[in-house]
């Protein structure tokens, strides 16, 4: 007979969300397993492969409390200020441009709770290493890698078969398995999908001039190319990533070209305030779109993560949505079992709903307004978008606010 494991929360998907959500309850002393199709291998030395992600101030503290951040294997670049521009390929970028400098912005006493920076780029790597080895290493969370999980939710409970292993019994199921969720269509949770036919080239590269901690978000007519300052690598002492968004008939032509002319396009788009560029680890693109789920819960299950929602890149808070929905759940289960309550019930479930959709829905239409306005070469668009980001640029409290907002909210 197939051994039963008892816990209260059970989470499918051990990507950055599910895993900094599973370290997080396992930090907290929360019986907790988590289930992955995937092996999760120590991952000692991976070698760099260009990817890298964005982690706002807010979202810093899920991956401290989580035991995450001082557990990355390689430092985070800080981003220290943020140049918004507007041009076209080839040409010189427009004089009407927004600065953000985090001495203006970020004030104390908050400067020293989030180092002094609006946020920091984090190795893929770094940060799987890290939630791999954290989940290892809490008594609490128990793995299950490569493994196929088969769900049943009940009123009271939930149970989820291990094929070939172990049966687990929850309280709670949490889908953190990506936009294509199995377990969210299994709960018959609609979806609406905003199609961009749009590709994101993401790859890293090495330049010549150091970045000084400053991102470039430059807005084209096909759309955003973000240049975003990583920490020095074994490989480059100057080094930033790169998120390129492009129509996809083009995307698919810069994909194929060799290394060398994949590059120049590159440079053409970045500018020569770097210096001469070249290419690190290898290049990933990815379809964009946005989606939404309609409802984020059901019985004895939550979404959390790209399972509940997917934004347009063009702000960079796609993961940092993901991580707020960490730290709401995490709280309200948290503050749950410490009451002796149920994890799963409906009105726990519908707290987290209450709090994390709107701010998801929210972010969905600015970063869907942002990308159809600046997505496109029409004269008095451009126009009034140079005047815009001039006029923002020129009133601090405005500016303060965009940050705020931009940089997923100091306090969030």
């Amino acid at each position: 007979m197939a051994e039963t494991i008892d816990v209260d929360v059970c989470i499918i998907g051990a990507g950055p969300v599910g895993g900094t959500l599973a370290c997080r309850l396992g930090a907290a002393g929360i019986p907790t397993a988590i289930v992955d199709r995937a092996p999760l291998p120590p991952m000692e030395h991976p070698d760099f492969d260009g990817r890298a992600y964005a982690i706002a101030a807010g979202p810093r503290r899920v991956l401290e409390d989580a035991g995450l951040w001082d557990r990355l294997p390689f430092r985070p670049g800080a981003i220290t200020d943020i140049r918004v521009t507007d041009g076209r390929i080839g040409r010189p970028a427009s004089p009407l441009f927004l600065h953000f400098d985090s001495r203006d912005v970020i004030t104390a006493p908050d400067a020293e709770a989030v180092g002094g920076a609006f946020g920091w780029m984090v190795e893929a790597r770094s940060l799987r290493m890290a939630i791999n080895a954290r989940l290892a290493a809490l008594p609490d969370v128990q793995v299950f890698a490569p493994a196929v999980a088969t769900v049943e939710r009940q009123p009271r409970t939930a149970i989820v078969r291990l094929a070939g292993g172990p049966t687990v019994t929850c309280r709670l199921v949490v889908a953190a398995e990506g936009r294509n969720s199995p377990l969210r269509r299994q709960a018959g949770i609609l979806v609406t999908h905003l199609p961009y036919r749009q590709t994101g080239i993401v790859f890293a590269i090495a330049h010549e001039r150091p970045h000084f901690g400053c991102a470039l978000e430059h807005f084209l007519p096909a759309g955003p190319f973000a240049q975003l300052p990583m920490a020095p690598t074994d490989l480059a002492p100057n080094v930033s990533a790169i998120v390129w968004t492009e129509r996809d008939d083009i995307a698919r032509r810069m994909l194929a070209l060799d290394d060398a002319t994949f590059t120049r396009e590159a440079a053409r788009r970045l500018g020569d305030h770097l210096g001469a560029i070249r290419l690190l680890g290898r290049r990933w693109s990815y379809p964009l779109s946005a989606m939404l789920a309609h409802r984020y819960i059901d019985t004895r299950l939550a979404l959390v993560g790209d399972a509940a929602h997917g934004v347009h890149p063009i702000a960079g808070q796609g993961l940092n949505l993901g991580f707020r929905d960490v730290a709401a759940l995490a709280e309200l289960v948290i503050a749950a079992i410490e009451s002796h309550e149920d994890p799963g019930a409906l009105p726990l479930l519908q707290r987290y709903q209450a709090e994390r959709r709107p701010d998801n829905m929210m972010m969905l239409a600015a970063t869907d307004i942002l990308d159809r306005l600046f997505s496109n070469d029409v004269l008095p668009l451009r126009l009034a978008r140079d005047v815009g980001i001039a006029a923002v640029h020129r009133i601090p409290p405005l500016k303060r606010l965009f940050m705020q907002q931009a940089m997923g909210a100091l306090m969030a």
